[in-house]
Formats: C-alpha cells, sequence, structure tokens
C-alpha cells in the first residue's frame, strides 16, 4: 500500500491520507527497507524523493518491532515480517494488495483485507459518527 500511495494518485494515496486522519498506521525497519527499495528500484524515484518519502513515513507512522514467526505462515517469507507486526502490536486489520496474504483472510483473529475494502469499512465508520453526532 505504501509504495503505491507514493507512486501514483489513487485509492492507495487516499486511503493512507483518510489513515493518517482517522487511525493509527503501524510499520516496522523491514517494511521500511522494503519500501525504500521498491521506491528506488520497482518505481524509479530519484534517491533524494524516495528518502524523502521514508522520513515521512517515519514522522506519521508509528515504527515497532517485533518477534519472528516460530513457523512459516505464508508462501512469500518476507510476508511473516507483516504477521508477526501485526500479531505483537495487536493491529485491528492487515491492509495489502499482496495475493500472498489476502489469500489467509486473517491471521490471529486480524482481519486480513484489500484497501478498496478498508475504504469501506473506514468511511463506514465515518457516516456512522456523523450520524450520531447530528
Amino acid at each position: 500500500i505504501y509504495i503505491a500511495a507514493f507512486s501514483s494518485r489513487g485509492l492507495c494515496s487516499s486511503l493512507f491520507e483518510l489513515c493518517l486522519d482517522s487511525t493509527t498506521i503501524l510499520i516496522s525497519e523491514h517494511i521500511i527497507s522494503e519500501v525504500l527499495k521498491n521506491l528506488l528500484k520497482k518505481i524509479k524515484l530519484p534517491a533524494d524523493k524516495a528518502n524523502d518519502i521514508i522520513i515521512y513515513l517515519r514522522e506519521q507512522c508509528i515504527v515497532k518491532g517485533y518477534k519472528k514467526l516460530s513457523d512459516k505462515i505464508c508462501r512469500d517469507a518476507d510476508d511473516d515480517n507483516i504477521l508477526a507486526l501485526a500479531r505483537d502490536n495487536q493491529a485491528d486489520y492487515i491492509i495489502t494488495g499482496d495475493k500472498d496474504l489476502l489469500v489467509l483472510k486473517k491471521f490471529d483473529l486480524i482481519p486480513i483485507i484489500d484497501p478498496r475494502k478498508f475504504w469501506s469499512i473506514i468511511k463506514k465508520k465515518e457516516g456512522n459518527s456523523k450520524n450520531t453526532m447530528n
């Protein structure tokens, strides 16, 4: 989501901005290094722009640690780091476009959902809170 949020205007960008305003966003050193690597190699951003994004993420998100999982859960071992981060920090959701994670549907009772589904959830909560204020 982070890479998509900073590579183009669209759902992930809007969702990231919405989450900054209304939720706590967890991130880890592992995710930060993956984001930097992908911004440089996949998106081909100049190093100074990519580093600015990393600084922004560190300022806006909560950087947390975690204990590695004892068992391999995902087809992609890197994704186990995301599961461990969510588990150890009692995340409410894992929001991802990664099919290797989405196929799990949940991990330790934490729903794993795509950005569009989370967008619907958060917008619905906003609508309900507006209704309560009327």
